[in-house]
């Protein structure tokens, strides 16, 4: 892993919950590590839960600026990580790395699978469709600033999933990507799932983009985040995930940090794991 610069992402606009716009510059000012500052458009995002292709032009817009960012990055011999910010955020970041690096792997460390399209999702909330969208599973409209250069998902795997819907399954089945629930981090270990996790993402691949949702760990835990799932994975599980990562760093091309939402959080819970995350990827 290369030195770091950071995105700070500050988007939500694909969630129906405010606030996760908040999150990367409340985290980056504590480091002293180049970062790229991108804003969403200033418009009033769409709340209606009758629109079921909610803020697309406007995530569309803010996808371009994070490829193109992470693009500039990379070329400069940087390793990004992007802070967001809600998961459609990582659009960008996945692809701009497997445009570079050509062929990538992905290791999605979170609650949910993602993997809905505008066909299953009920909510219209695209943070729901990114894994699908950078694995070039339908969800064309959210990836047409690229040509057929998405990430294999055969070579993608999900870590401490606990809230996958069920038509959302099917898409991930048909797709041929990996699943780790939260009882496999909990009855196996969580450095022993992120290693399998690893081996799969890159199997035959020039490394792997991984993608840290803070929603995966329980909201007992970390509550400051937009969509908080029972029963999550604790700080200590989430530290040996990214602990193992780093045993692997040669292997890591580009890195996310997202859905940190300030305006939930409690006692700045979730604020202080965020931190200490990025202490560990950033020393």
């Amino acid at each position: 892993m290369k030195d770091i610069n950071f995105i700070s992402a500050c988007s939500d606009l694909g969630v129906h919950v405010c606030g996760s716009e908040k999150g990367p510059t409340l985290l980056t000012t504590k480091f002293n590590i180049k970062n790229y500052i991108l804003e969403k458009d200033n418009i009033e995002k769409s709340l209606d839960p009758e629109d079921l292709r909610k803020n697309e032009k406007y995530i569309n817009n803010f996808t371009k600026k994070v490829f193109d960012t992470a693009l500039t990055i990379l070329n400069d011999n940087k390793t990004p990580l992007l802070i967001g910010g809600d998961h459609s955020t990582v659009i960008g970041s996945a692809l701009a790395s497997q445009k570079y690096h050509n062929n990538i792997g992905i290791i999605w460390v979170d609650a949910h699978g993602d993997y809905n399209t505008f066909e299953t999702t009920k909510s219209g909330n695209i943070h729901g469709l990114p894994l699908a969208s950078i694995t070039g599973y339908k969800c064309e409209e959210l990836t047409n600033f690229i040509t057929n250069n998405f990430i294999n998902s055969k070579n993608s795997v999900v870590v401490g999933a606990r809230s996958i819907d069920p038509w959302e399954i099917g898409n991930m089945v048909d797709a041929g990507v990996t699943i780790f629930t939260t009882e496999d981090v909990k009855n196996e270990g969580a450095d022993k799932i992120m290693k399998k996790a690893i081996e799969i993402a890159t199997n035959n691949t020039n490394g792997v983009h991984i993608s840290l949702d803070l929603d995966v760990i329980d909201p007992i835990i970390a509550p400051g985040v937009s969509i908080p799932e029972d029963n999550g994975i604790s700080d200590t599980e989430m530290y040996l995930i990214v602990d193992e990562m780093l045993k692997h760093k040669d292997l890591v091309k580009s890195i996310d940090l997202v859905e940190l939402n300030p305006t939930l959080d409690i006692d700045n819970k979730t604020k202080d794991i965020a931190l200490n995350i990025l202490n560990k990827l950033t020393k």
